[in-house]
């Protein structure tokens, strides 16, 4: 199955081995200016069982990777912290 930005799902039930703790690189590449923030708050929410943070440059609310994985399954939108997208 073929999901926006060329990623693609390894299955609609199979996370990445590395999806609860990095976002896709090409959503959130690691040189980027707002990186380290970025993680900083997804971080805090997977440890406080929020499924939301606040992007710190856009103000939008992003889904954490803990969330998008205990629904079980890839919607296709192109989340950030996708479990299912890889590279």
């Amino acid at each position: 199955m073929v999901v926006g930005d060329n990623d693609r799902v390894s299955s609609s039930h199979e996370l990445r081995s590395d999806g609860i703790e990095r976002p896709l690189t090409r959503r959130l590449a690691p040189g980027s200016a707002f990186y380290d923030e970025v993680m900083k708050r997804h971080e805090a929410a997977v440890r406080a069982r929020r499924p939301t943070y606040r992007d710190p440059v856009s103000g939008y609310t992003v889904f954490t990777a803990r969330f998008l994985a205990d629904r079980g399954y890839c919607c296709a939108s192109g989340c950030r912290h996708c479990p299912y997208a890889v590279d």
